[in-house]
């Protein structure tokens, strides 16, 4: 049966009588069909072979060694208490689709065989692959499923869950291998984010409270096993010799090595010393000076070590200083901006980052999600009935990063910083800039890798230059994490990673609803009614159109709110892995993570290295 789009679907449904499972839903549905897209027709037929990124006659076989930094104390991902082992995700839970890596927002089969969305778009019905089974030999039961739901949304799940799935109303058995998620309301991608809910055991959980469910090893559907691990210090998967979607399609040339390892390292300079020491075999590289000037010597003269630009048309989302605005010091957005000015972001991608990034100016960087130039037509529109609540400027001016590229430059930024703090009230007296009250104008910066001191430290030194006092220091990963949950302070770094189709995760990240829920990803304390508005236009888009429209508003908004100093990106993957080891597929992904997808996809050649 060809893959239908939604249009297509939607004219044939005077055909919903012949089909059998109709009599399980309580409105008519649409064909089923083994795959499902938001709003386009999926690239790959039903039948089709395999992905494209992948090398389907890829050999099994062999270790990939793998590094993170810092530790972990538990086997659950979906809890917000503890941090979870690497890897857990990609090599051991399943959802019920899985999503292609060369398109927008496409899911293909994977627990289930079929999907079929209700005519009415209020709900979705999922059928079970008779064959799919957990690591404990039991199939996957849609009682499996409807628990998996429910525990994330659950109150001992993690907020980010409630969030992103707030809209699926309830998860309805129908029978053995049939499961209906039901919904509150429309919403034109909540049938693919049910599609996207990881499935496990709910003998895993058995009467066990979710959040105190830490080191019981989960029974899972997919490929691998823990094999072995020593907590906190590091973690070996192997495959699972009876897994069962080996041979399925969405799996052709996937998940190759029969073990992969994540060692723990206490740093990431330790960790890159242990890299070319040959500890580990792939590294995703984040530093800038390191990349430019670390990965050297003669290993990666002598091509054991190669060094790697990888492409990819990812959505580059925002990373920046995140202002807390729970905190008094930052509610004013003149404040905001005047700090912002303080970064020379052409001085640092010059003196440290060796030429390597782009500044971001969206919270959609790198994507056609942007907003560029000033709001017209459906998007001044959809603006319009918020003027009284939005600067006047966001009509008048395109919002841009603060630059020092000619004609502007630090100096001038500087004395325009120090117009905007004196009309805040702040100005410089007795050694420091000073409100009113005569309080000191000083806050801290918590960071999680050390390597972004030498970034801030020429910050801080221009800010000082208008006597703002900042301090900073760096945190280990467990307290780090702890921070953010509980929203404990001043100032982070953030990086607000996007999708190509935004969605459900925005309510989590700039939803005022999300303000005080400890966990979630809102770390700027946004409780903006037009944010809210605006992110409910992007949820609730009817087409591809109209989510490009209410985007655009969205990003606009959120640029004129200065709730972060904006840093920068880069278009490619930076990877360095040891080449006698490993081979990989011919054709690159558009939208990916480089170590999921050398996890995913690549293969070992049997080679040794000679660390």
């Amino acid at each position: 049966m060809p893959v239908l789009s939604k249009k297509q679907a939607m004219a044939r449904c005077l055909l919903l009588a012949l089909i059998p499972l109709c009599g399980l839903f309580f409105a008519p549905i649409l064909l089923a069909a083994g795959s499902q897209a938001m709003g386009y027709t999926p690239k790959y037929a039903d039948g089709f072979s395999h992905f494209d990124y992948v090398n389907p006659d890829a050999p099994k076989g062999g270790e990939l060694v793998l590094s993170s930094v810092g530790s972990y104390d538990a086997f659950n991902p979906f809890i917000l208490k503890g941090i979870a082992a690497e890897g857990l995700g990609e090599l051991m839970f399943e959802t019920l689709m899985v999503s292609s890596m060369d398109e927008p927002f496409s899911q293909y089969g994977l627990l289930a065989e079929e999907v079929a969305l209700a005519s009415d778009g209020l709900s979705v019905t999922f059928r079970l692959r008779a064959a799919a089974r957990f690591n404990d030999g039991s199939p996957v039961q849609a009682a499996d499923v409807k628990f998996s739901f429910e525990s994330l949304v659950g109150e001992k799940g993690h907020p980010q869950y409630g969030y992103y799935y707030a809209d699926i109303q309830r998860a309805v058995v129908v029978d053995e291998r049939t499961v209906r998620f039901e919904f509150s309301r429309l919403n034109p991608e909540l049938h693919l984010l049910a599609g996207q809910i990881p499935i496990f055991s709910r003998h895993w959980v058995g009467d066990a409270p979710f959040d105190k469910l830490a080191l019981k090893l989960p029974i899972t559907s997919g490929p691998y096993l823990i094999e072995k691990y020593d907590l906190g210090k590091n973690i070996t998967y192997r495959r699972n010799p009876d897994y069962w979607g080996q041979d399925l399609n969405v799996r052709r040339g996937m998940f190759n090595f029969e073990r992969v390892t994540y060692k723990y390292y206490r740093d990431f300079t330790v960790a890159l010393e242990a890299f070319k020491a040959g500890e580990f075999e792939f590294n995703h590289e984040y530093n800038s000076k390191k990349w430019a000037r670390d990965y050297s010597g003669p290993k990666f003269r002598e091509g054991q070590i190669q060094k790697r630009l990888l492409k990819h048309a990812n959505n580059a989302g925002m990373q920046g200083f995140v202002f807390n605005l729970r905190r008094p010091l930052f509610q004013d957005k003149r404040v905001r901006r005047a700090i912002s000015l303080a970064l020379d972001f052409e001085w640092s991608n010059r003196q440290l980052f060796y030429g390597q990034y782009q500044q971001c100016d969206s919270y959609f960087s790198n994507s056609e999600l942007a907003a560029r130039g000033l709001p017209s037509g459906e998007e001044l529109a959809l603006l319009e009935p918020f003027r009284a609540q939005l600067p006047l400027e966001l009509f008048t001016r395109e919002w841009r990063p603060a630059s020092t590229a000619p004609p502007s430059s630090l100096r001038s930024n500087l004395r325009q910083a120090k117009g905007l703090l004196q009309q805040a009230g702040w100005r410089y007296r007795d050694g420091a800039l000073r409100n009113t009250q005569g309080e000191a104008f000083r806050f801290e910066v918590v960071l999680s890798q050390k390597g972004f001191e030498r970034i801030l430290a020429p910050f801080a030194r221009n800010l000082g230059k208008l006597g703002i006092e900042v301090d900073y220091r760096t945190v280990d990963s467990a307290l780090y994490k702890q921070r953010l949950d509980d929203f404990d302070f001043d100032m982070v770094v953030g990086s607000f990673g996007q999708s190509q189709s935004p969605g459900n995760e925005l309510m989590g990240m700039f939803h005022s609803s999300s303000v005080q829920r400890k966990g979630t990803r809102n770390l700027f304390g946004i409780a903006d009614p037009v944010v809210d508005a605006l992110v409910e236009k992007v949820i609730y888009a009817r087409d591809r159109a109209a989510l490009l429209v209410a985007v655009h508003a969205l990003d606009r908004v959120l640029l004129h709110g200065e709730y972060l100093v904006p840093h920068w990106y880069i278009g490619s993957h930076r990877v360095a892995y040891w080449s006698e080891r490993f081979a990989q597929p011919q054709t690159l992904p558009l939208y990916y993570d480089a170590t999921s997808w050398a996890v995913a996809t690549w293969w070992d050649l049997g080679g040794e290295h000679k660390p």
